[in-house]
């Protein structure tokens, strides 16, 4: 099955909420780039394909045990979505492997018991489990389908130059430059225009951000901007041969992938 990546369309970001999480209003939208997940049932768990794995063991142990059974499953990882980049490829492998290992219980979870399950595991899991863009809210994890155009291009950068901070300390960075003052009136920008439809009228990513945007939208992207916490970037074209000519202005800065949105 595959595992799709996303980028968010938007992320903004404001205050720490009691649970110490930081309250966030995000786009979520998948694209065609994928990884593919294999699992089959095992004499015990293992997965294979990707070493650096710890999310989708885990995954698979919690779902056992939520469901009183062994996590005796074999799972194949085939990676293609760029590790560590802001693009969710761990959550989407995870959510993957939760949704392919409760077919096989014989008594599979709820959809809400495994979405509580996905949001114990990561803030951007359970959006794995949900088809088509979604808006999210709270940590991410609260989430409500968008009817958004999917008839654009996007192209995707990950800088040669560039390794990914943690998550912990792009947060704190954030946190040290005030950066959730002035949340609500960007929160109120991003509401009014997803209500038009108007993608390109989205806010700036509040965690980061790239010089690369600024040089994809002079490229023609209608939008352009930092996936995630980056260093992943990504731009959305209405024409794709502009998207093929950003493309090969981008090869020799990193990695450059060129597709479509995915349901």
């Amino acid at each position: 099955m595959n595992a799709h990546a996303k980028i968010n369309l938007a992320l903004v970001a404001g205050p720490v909420r009691a649970d110490g999480k930081h309250e966030v209003t995000t786009v979520l939208q998948r694209v065609e780039l994928a990884d593919r997940i294999e699992l089959e049932p095992g004499e015990q768990l293992r997965v294979d394909g990707f070493a650096g794995d710890t999310l989708v063991g885990r995954a698979l142990e919690r779902v056992a045990a939520a469901a009183g059974a062994d996590p005796h499953w074999a799972v194949q990882i085939d990676k293609e979505i760029p590790v560590a980049a802001g693009l969710g490829g761990g959550s989407s492998d995870a959510a993957t492997a939760l949704r392919l290992a409760n077919e096989t219980l014989e008594k599979p979870l709820s959809p809400e018991a495994l979405h509580t399950l996905a949001a114990e595991l990561g803030a951007d899991v359970p959006f794995f489990l949900r088809e088509g863009p979604q808006l999210g809210e709270g940590d991410g994890s609260d989430l409500t389908p968008l009817d958004l155009p999917q008839s654009y291009t996007v192209l995707l950068v990950v800088p040669a130059a560039e390794t990914k901070l943690s998550t912990a300390a792009v947060y704190a960075a954030f946190d040290e430059r005030r950066g959730e003052e002035g949340y609500e009136q960007r929160r109120e920008q991003l509401l009014t225009a997803l209500a038009a439809g108007d993608l390109a009228a989205f806010p700036p990513n509040d965690l980061a951000s790239s010089p690369l945007a600024d040089e994809l939208r002079a490229l023609g992207a209608f939008r352009a901007d930092v996936s995630g916490a980056g260093p992943a970037v990504y731009a959305l074209f209405d024409d794709p041969a502009q998207t093929q000519a950003a493309a090969a202005r981008m090869d020799a800065r990193g990695l450059v992938w060129v597709g479509s949105p995915a349901w």
